[in-house]
């Protein structure tokens, strides 16, 4: 769920721009943040533990100097947050030097980690990015466009990538494009009369990220593809590997900024529409319709429009209260819902309830929710669900749990309406969700809802912790680091 950009920038320094860019995209990581420059001759890496903010500040950006940079924000690790996994990564091999921001999961890295010379010993991290890395930084490749035409096709998984080298930026899309990536360019400066910033290009997880950094966004980088950035020159492509879409679909029903767009589609827009959908497949008697705040509203609309109800915001989000697991004991961490959401109990008290929300993952968090809205007086809570119940993990970069603590994959729905405490419980529907976006269910990845998964996982799906393994199936770690990102609960 990592957000990458990378920007060529002739004429100009490209860390300002990464840093801008990769800020927008703050939503998709919180853990580490990191960035990677050269001036044409030699590379230089900042990343540290931290929000971007942090990390990327104005002490820091003035040093790294030159025209091509990546960045990249990463969520949190199942085990302790080392400084070692945070990227870009950085590796010095016998072919070339490179940096990688990678935003996905790769599945077979026990296969990758057997055909690197020196195994496990020679990865300083505990990351699939690493070992990646690793294995293009050694290939005997004359170029690095080479290089990635002969070990890309080896990776299974997903895969969006920003890499540099010492000359260029690279743009990568795993042949499903099971996460984003967008082309853009940098027009240049208008207040530039001496013509010395040329604009330039860049890339980025999402469309919103080339709009905030003054970009114009030309297309999305496909399936199967090689965007090559070079200063003074248009973009290459090249292809690796033949592609079909099947995009993540939470992208869209949850991930993605709400003014980004993705395969041609708004997402506040796509959302509201599944709101939309929703209210047709589900209509419930009701005073007002309500979201969960922040990423519920898209829909809450859509499902207030549908319906014919009004729209109130029932609650208000304290958008500084941080994460809860950094609480110094596990009664201050379980006041995590009530230090984030408060309920607005002129609005609620007395009144029957449609609250919208984008997915429920375990529960506790949504049981919360409902508790805190009756407490405030609301006589009834029917919960309105904007995606379809998620039955199974995602091995391609969301990491949700392990399906044993998928609520959804243990219990009916009449059963989680029971435990989370609502009067009435409805998921959208996947056909729903394509009605919504009003394009073909092949386009899309759908696996956490429905187990169908485009690239076979050849793990124990119980385990879902992506380490890097050696041939005898034993973790490869520094202390309890390196199982790769368990995301919190997507929208609860």
């Amino acid at each position: 769920m990592c957000g990458i950009f990378g920007a060529v920038t002739p004429g100009a320094d490209a860390a300002g721009i990464a840093a801008l860019g990769v800020f927008s995209l703050q939503h998709r990581g919180q853990e580490s943040a990191g960035i990677a420059v050269s001036d044409g001759e030699q590379l230089m890496l900042y990343k540290d533990l931290g929000l971007i903010a942090q990390v990327l500040d104005e002490r820091r950006l003035p040093s790294l100097r030159g025209h091509l940079a990546i960045s990249h924000c990463r969520y949190s690790t199942t085990g302790s947050t080392v400084w070692e996994n945070a990227q870009p990564t950085f590796r010095m091999g016998r072919g070339r030097a490179l940096a990688i921001g990678h935003n996905g999961n790769l599945v077979n890295t026990r296969e990758l980690l057997a055909r690197l010379e020196g195994g496990k010993s020679r990865l300083a991290a505990t990351t699939d990015t690493e070992l990646l890395t690793a294995l293009l930084a050694d290939d005997p490749s004359s170029d690095t466009v080479e290089a990635l035409k002969r070990v890309l096709p080896t990776v299974q998984g997903a895969y969006s990538l920003a890499i540099l080298d010492e000359k260029r930026v690279y743009g990568v899309r795993d042949p499903h494009g099971f996460r984003p990536l967008v082309l853009g360019r940098i027009e240049p400066a208008e207040d530039d009369p001496e013509g010395k910033h040329s604009g330039g290009w860049v890339i980025s997880s999402e469309s919103a990220a080339i709009d905030v950094a003054g970009g114009t966004v030309v297309r999305d980088v496909e399936p199967g593809e090689i965007v090559i950035l070079e200063e003074g020159k248009d973009p290459v492509s090249v292809r690796f590997a033949e592609g079909h879409e099947q995009l993540c679909v939470f992208e869209l029903i949850y991930f993605g900024r709400p003014d980004s767009y993705m395969l041609g589609r708004n997402l506040y827009e796509s959302r509201r529409r599944m709101g939309i959908a929703l209210a047709q497949e589900a209509p419930v008697a009701a005073d007002m319709v309500m979201p969960v705040p922040d990423t519920g509203a898209p829909a809450a609309a859509g499902f207030a429009e549908g319906i014919g109800l009004p729209y109130r915001e029932g609650m208000v989000r304290n958008r500084y209260s941080g994460r809860t697991f950094i609480q110094p004991s596990q009664h201050m961490r379980q006041r995590g819902v009530t230090v984030k959401l408060s309920p607005l109990r002129e609005v609620v008290a007395g009144r029957r309830l449609i609250v919208v929300d984008d997915s429920i993952v375990r529960g506790t968090t949504t049981r919360q929710i409902v508790a805190l809205l009756r407490k405030a007086g609301a006589t009834e809570v029917h919960l309105r669900i904007s995606s379809p119940p998620i039955h199974h993990p995602c091995f391609y970069g969301i990491d949700t749990q392990i399906e044993t603590e998928l609520i959804a994959s243990t219990h009916s729905v009449d059963e989680i309406r029971e435990f989370v405490g609502a009067d009435s419980l409805t998921f959208l529907s996947i056909k729903g969700v394509l009605q919504a976006l009003d394009l073909p269910y092949e386009q899309f990845c759908f696996a956490c809802f429905d187990g169908r998964y485009p690239v076979p996982v050849p793990y124990d799906t119980a385990r879902h912790k992506f380490v890097l393994e050696d041939a005898d199936g034993e973790p490869v770690s520094q202390g309890e680091a390196g199982a790769m990102g368990t995301r919190p609960e997507p929208g609860n």
